[in-house]
């Protein structure tokens, strides 16, 4: 088992010579990538705490707003490829790499409201090391293949399937769902996206496996 104090050896190692670093974290919806994000930083500022050297930047914040998603008629599959600015992704992740701003603003995704907020997380020049997480870091269609090339390392999160699908369910009723909607979800439009992101897997520079996940989570 690999335990968060490697991890964070790794992603230290990533920064070189003062050089700004891009890490990704990937995996199915569910798999664990904010947690293992949120436990990885903060355990990697307590290095520097008076300096922001470490950033936190969610795919998630590429979030299409709901409104557009009626546009396009794609709301019934919320979360899937094609409902996130993956060309914008792309070029946020280009663009911290570049490294030349006093302060760069990414987008957050509020959770409560199931919306994209522009501007909301603000990244210094200050900050060597970038964590990123999302589904589809991998995937090499459309303008998603723009992703990789930012990325200096890749994270997959395999945790195990049914716990995986267990805690997508109690985390889309903590946010609203009622238990059957919630199922319904996870089994169509989430289930869909797990098996096209699991075959992503063989691309990742490493495969955080199933004990050190369920140890983040506890």
């Amino acid at each position: 088992m690999t335990t968060l104090a490697d991890l964070a050896a790794r992603a230290r190692s990533l920064v070189r010579d003062g050089h700004r670093a891009v890490l990704g974290i990937t995996g199915s919806p569910g798999a664990g990538k904010s947690t293992l994000a949120e436990h990885l930083i903060r355990l990697l500022r307590q290095d520097q705490p008076a300096l922001d050297w470490v950033a936190h930047v969610p795919m998630d914040g590429f979030h299409l707003a709901d409104v557009e998603l009626d546009r396009l008629g794609r709301r019934d599959r919320k979360g899937a490829p094609d409902t996130f600015d993956a060309a914008g992704y792309a070029a946020l992740l280009r663009r911290l790499r570049a490294d030349e701003d006093d302060v760069i603003y990414a987008p957050a995704f509020e959770r409560d409201l199931e919306q994209p907020i522009a501007g909301s997380i603000p990244i210094p020049r200050t900050a060597r090391l970038i964590v990123t997480e999302g589904n589809y870091l991998l995937l090499d269609q459309g303008d998603w293949a723009r992703v990789r090339p930012q990325l200096d390392e890749v994270w997959y999160c395999d945790l195990d399937e049914t716990e995986r699908v267990r805690r997508l369910v109690a985390r889309h009723e903590q946010f609203g769902k009622e238990h059957d909607a919630a199922v319904a979800w996870v089994m169509g439009t989430d289930q869909r996206n797990a098996i096209l992101v699991s075959g992503t897997r063989p691309g990742a520079d490493l495969v955080i496996s199933d004990p050190t996940l369920r140890t983040l989570e506890a």
